[in-house]
């Protein structure tokens, strides 16, 4: 295999993008491309016909300011990135198991975000106006963990870096949200990660909908997620942005790490489709970035974009190489599920220009990344003290907004119920189903659900509330359509938000795939 240089990786995403300064073709329909110039596509067989595209301006990222103002730059940049590859790469050569390969390609992506983009408490990870993350590629979690370390979250010190898929550490070799705070949905099984940040995308606009004011946003949060290339070929992952789409939910920004590497090779030989135009047929806002290696402008230019699209959902489309900077297995299989090795290990580190020893945190980053701990803190504060000024203003809903944050069920919600005895007149158990259900929602605020177009056949509609849609974000039923595994990963999400309480529903053979969905988390089944 040929050496794999950084300067390397560059000409792969040359090649894949395009070659700079070539005549550039008709954008790929729906896609806008942010960095260098527009150039080829990278297989002739992933383009669109020419009649069918269209042109986009290209953003410059060099216009582009920093969200925060605090970003690190120039050398500190490049140093804390490679600290979240060698933190990965270092966790899983200790435990001889893991997923090296997303972490070094992802790194850039998960710095901007974690350390530039998110508004999170660190001491908090469960403060209800957080922006939320999900990493639906979860075999790749040591970048999450390496993240939430580097951002002072107590949950991931350096032993538990050191004790990377041990049996009993809160370091899994999948995200558990019940092991590790910090971790918003467990994920593993690819797919239900981006389906699972659909629900709580779907949960932020329902409750902004119905408890936001002209006065007082109170909330506001966005829902962050990277997923890669077996996450798309998916049908859960499907079904649920399908579903995203329909709703308009502005504030769901999914990264897709297109590095074209499976398990069993170039992803080209069984995944061929272009993605940006399925996303765009599904409702969704499309932005490439054509250097995922080293762009960090065009990753910061995607994102305001994305933020700037308020009635759709964003995929942002980041080309990157797997395995970054590993000079013999960098852009291969080889890389994806399984540990470096020590030469090449230290053929990495000196190909980056990494001297340090293993799990090393130097001192410059550690201290750049150290005011996430007072600046989360204020953020809480600030909307503490705003959710107060709220309260006094709106005493009813903001009581009734605490309540479904903490999932507490208002005093005898049991007398609610409808009585039936053994003389009551026989009837189907699921209009006795829908009796309770509509006498709960009377009473439980945070009861939201619907059917996979079975509302009328298996008596889920809540007769008093109307539908969930993209314009009525307010009301209760949600109409999933034909789609059972997308519903239970998107109710999964909802119960994880805030918790609510859904209640999704299906005929039995086809409601078994929910209940699938729903086994990695908090299952409502």
């Amino acid at each position: 295999m040929a050496t794999h240089s950084v300067a390397a990786a560059h000409a792969t995403i040359a090649a894949r993008a395009g070659a700079a300064g070539a005549p550039a073709p008709a954008e790929r329909l729906g896609f806008r491309r942010l960095g260098s110039p527009a150039g080829g596509l990278r297989s002739a067989r992933r383009a669109p016909p020419a009649a069918a595209s269209r042109r986009h301006r290209v953003v410059r990222a060099a216009a582009v300011e920093t969200l925060q103002g605090k970003a690190a730059t120039g050398e500190l940049l490049e140093k804390s990135v490679n600290t979240i590859r060698f933190l990965a790469i270092d966790a899983v050569e200790k435990a001889n198991s893991g997923h090296p390969g997303l972490p070094m390609g992802c790194a850039p992506m998960g710095h901007v975000l974690y350390d530039e983009v998110m508004r999170y408490n660190p001491k908090n990870p469960y403060w209800f106006n957080r922006d939320r993350f999900v990493l639906s590629a979860g075999h790749g979690c040591m970048l999450q963990y390496a993240l939430l370390h580097l951002a002072g979250y107590d949950s991931v010190k350096e032993e538990d870096l050191k004790q990377f898929r041990q049996w009993g550490s809160r370091t899994p070799g999948h995200p558990e949200n019940f092991e590790t705070p910090g971790v918003e949905v467990t994920t593993g099984p690819l797919g239900q990660g981006i389906a699972n940040a659909v629900g709580l995308a779907l949960a932020e606009k329902h409750l902004a909908a119905r408890f936001n004011k002209p006065d007082s946003e109170i909330v506001d949060h966005y829902t962050y997620v990277i997923l890669g290339d077996g996450c798309q070929m998916e049908g859960i992952a499907n079904e649920a942005c399908s579903l995203a789409g329909h709703w308009g939910l502005g504030k769901l920004i999914a990264f897709y790490d297109d590095n074209h590497i499976s398990i069993d090779g170039d992803t080209e030989i069984a995944f061929t489709e272009d993605v940006s135009t399925r996303f765009e047929a599904l409702g969704w806002h499309t932005i490439w970035v054509k250097n995922g290696n080293t762009g960090y402008d065009d990753i910061r230019a995607a994102i305001k974009e994305a933020k700037a699209v308020t009635d759709k959902p964003t995929l942002i489309k980041v080309t990157t190489t797997i395995g970054f900077g590993s000079p013999n297995k960098a852009n291969s299989y080889s890389v994806h599920g399984s540990a470096l090795g020590a030469k090449e290990v230290e053929a990495t580190r000196q190909n980056l220009g990494w001297p340090y020893d293993t799990f090393f945190v130097p001192e410059d980053v550690k201290s750049h990344w150290s005011r996430h701990t007072p600046e989360g803190a204020a953020l809480e504060a600030d909307w503490n003290a705003k959710f107060a000024e709220y309260e006094k203003k709106y005493a009813d809903d903001a009581a009734t907004l605490k309540s479904i944050i903490t999932g507490e069920l208002p005093t005898g919600w049991v007398d609610a119920l409808p009585k039936y005895t053994p003389e009551s007149p026989g009837d189907a158990t699921r209009n006795l189903s829908q009796q309770c259900l509509n006498a709960l929602a009377n009473v439980v605020p945070g009861l939201i659900g619907g059917s996979a177009d079975l509302a009328s056949s298996n008596m889920t509609l809540l007769k008093m509330f109307g539908d969930f849609q993209k314009d009525t974000a307010e009301e209760r039923n949600v109409r999933f359509g034909v789609r059972e595994h997308g519903m239970g990963a998107i109710c999964n999400g909802i119960a994880l938000h805030s918790p609510g309480w859904p209640d999704p529903s299906a005929h039995r053979a086809p409601g078994e795939l929910p209940c699938d969905a729903e086994h990695t988390d908090a299952p409502p089944c």
